[in-house]
């Protein structure tokens, strides 16, 4: 099953980046230093790496292109494509497989109704896997962002990814809102729109 995310990733793709954000994330002092660190600040700063974000840092430090995608394709951590402000992994290593890591991913994917190496609608979610994250004795186990969660079972993890899903649905109501108001305070409008108007007719 392809990504859920193909319309959204090439909009995305198409749309413009703040290339002049990258400056502030190289060293002046040591531009070609410790080219991961700056990719991890890029990513986090674009949630993804695209092609312009990867030329940019190849002529702000001097690195080849070519060899900064040899980093970014043999590390796991690094994306080119768009993925979800959260991201999910379920161990599936020898110990978490036999203690059951596929109920867990089964159950995620139920819940989020994407497959394994798929991406919410909404970006709200990327859901993955692991070979092995060094936590065998909590087997099977799960990440979520920097948070892990061991000795689950297929109903703890829908447990946990529920809160998760609702805690989601309210950061993107308070963002709307937010923006909704910015929108508003920019075409000067008063708080309450064409009810204010009225009021004052």
């Amino acid at each position: 099953m392809g990504r859920r995310v193909d319309k959204e990733s090439a909009e995305l793709r198409g749309a413009e980046v703040d290339l002049t954000r990258i400056a502030a994330l190289v060293d002046p002092a040591d531009p070609a230093g410790n080219l991961i660190a700056v990719l991890q600040r890029a990513q986090k700063e674009f949630g993804y790496l695209p092609e312009p974000v990867v030329d940019e840092i190849a002529e702000q430090t001097g690195i080849p292109a070519s060899r900064i995608y040899g980093v970014i394709t043999f590390y796991a951590q690094f994306s080119t494509e768009p993925s979800g402000r959260h991201k999910i992994h379920v161990c599936h290593g020898t110990a978490c497989h036999v203690a059951g890591a596929n109920r867990l991913t089964e159950a995620l994917e139920q819940e989020l109704e994407v497959a394994e190496g798929e991406t919410t609608p909404d970006f709200a979610f990327t859901l993955g896997s692991v070979a092995c994250m060094g936590a065998c004795s909590q087997a099977p186990v799960m990440r979520i962002d920097e948070g892990t969660f061991g000795n689950l079972t297929a109903d703890e993890t829908r447990k946990v990814i529920r809160r998760l899903i609702a805690e989601a649905a309210e950061e993107t109501g308070a963002d709307e809102a937010q923006a909704a108001a910015a929108a508003a305070e920019a075409a000067g409008e008063p708080e309450g729109g064409g009810d204010a108007e009225a009021e004052g007719e």
